[in-house]
């Protein structure tokens, strides 16, 4: 029976890889000359370290457009508040991976809604979806391709 997993996840080497490349631009700027503006990757969130919270809001841009650049969807970034205390300025931002289980249900709710015949099962963090025919399966990817769930999704094992 054809079947295949829904999940929200990204490759924590191409995170790293673009933290890395933001973090070269941030010390080759002309705007930045001078500051000890940085990013630092520690498990799953990446602190922006920087002299002003405007120093941070010029710096958000680039991280954004390195993860992008390396196929990390920034979708998965939660931004956490600017905090200034001293001389310095931080902001945390939260890297979230598998769906959460109220994520979870909305999908299979809109599944269920869609009258295909499909079942779907939550699964830990992910979702599997199980049906007869492949077209049943390919018609829940592309409806769940155009809904907003708040998480990027990815498809994968799939399986005939």
């Amino acid at each position: 029976m054809p079947s295949f997993d829904i999940v929200s996840e990204f490759d924590s080497h191409e995170v790293s890889n673009a933290v890395d490349q933001a973090n070269r631009e941030v010390s080759t700027r002309f705007d930045f000359k001078g500051s000890d503006a940085k990013f630092e990757l520690q498990d799953e969130k990446i602190m922006m370290i920087a002299e002003s919270t405007f120093q941070l809001q010029q710096m958000l841009p680039i991280l954004y457009s390195k993860m992008t650049k390396r196929g990390v969807d920034i979708g998965c970034l939660e931004t956490g508040e600017p905090k200034a205390s001293g001389k310095m300025a931080q902001q945390e931002l939260t890297l979230k991976q598998g769906l959460e289980q109220d994520i979870a249900k909305k999908i299979v709710k809109l599944i269920k809604d869609k009258k295909l015949k499909v079942q779907a099962a939550i699964q830990g963090d992910k979702v599997r979806v199980t049906g007869k025919k492949r077209d049943d399966l390919q018609q829940v990817i592309q409806m769940l391709k155009q809904e907003d769930v708040g998480q990027p999704l990815q498809f994968n094992n799939f399986r005939d």
